[in-house]
């Protein structure tokens, strides 16, 4: 299942299955970065024809998911403490804007919404994560959606989906050491809180500490990784 922020819709061709399946791949990491993407796997891989692949490895391109390598084919995107820590800057000030704008213009139904889906949240995070990180990860998805979905700016919205898919590239790699080191239902509980209150300042400074916090684990595991490989 996709993890998009937006409304998932299903796909209405070939290349916008071959799309979507390539790009929730390789958020979910999958295909691992910076490996090669060749045709007749992902042929085979989806069942689709060469040219859906094709289109949709353009489109993932223009996303920054997959690199064109020429004549060479692509590749996936890779990943590294420079692009982390641009992700992570970009997805903050977007975010933040969008909170901002969505808490001013959330209307009942606004409100209604943010507290269901933290209602959903929370009776996992009460529970025991580990046992389905997935179904955490689209719990805590739709509660950080419904905190922005009043923002008036459509434009918005669409480039902070992108950056949140992006972040959750990192976000995978260090998911289980973030649920193990953090008290993610009280982070929750501190925005959830804020906003409802149209406190929009403590809403943005918990929601920024909130991505930092999974930005830093990632951080220390690249550097992890990076330290463990031969020089």
């Amino acid at each position: 299942m996709s993890k998009s922020l937006q409304p998932i819709q299903a796909p209405r061709t070939m290349t916008d299955y071959a799309y979507t399946q390539v790009r929730e791949d390789i958020i979910q990491g999958h295909l691992a970065p910076n490996s090669k993407l060749k045709i007749d796997a992902l042929r085979n891989t989806y069942d689709v024809g060469a040219t859906p692949i094709r289109e949709a490895l353009s489109r993932l391109s223009a996303e920054g998911f997959v690199l064109m390598e020429g004549q060479r084919g692509f590749r996936v995107s890779p990943i590294s403490l420079e692009d982390l820590n641009d992700v992570t800057e970009l997805r903050i000030m977007l975010e933040l804007k969008a909170l901002r704008n969505s808490i001013l213009h959330g209307n009942d139904e606004w409100e209604s919404q943010v507290v269901s889906t933290y209602y959903q949240l929370s009776k996992v995070e009460e529970g025991k994560l580990f046992d389905d990180l997935a179904h955490w990860e689209q719990r805590n998805h739709d509660f950080h959606w419904a905190l922005i979905s009043a923002c008036a700016s459509k434009w918005l919205l669409h480039f902070y989906n992108t950056l949140y898919d992006q972040h959750q590239r990192y976000r995978n790699m260090s998911l289980v050491a973030n649920l193990g080191q953090r008290d993610l239902h009280a982070e929750h509980q501190r925005i959830y809180d804020a906003a409802l209150a149209r406190d929009v300042e403590t809403a943005c400074r918990e929601t920024e500490a909130h991505i930092q916090k999974t930005a830093a684990v990632a951080r220390q595991m690249l550097l992890e990784q990076m330290e463990g490989q031969p020089g």
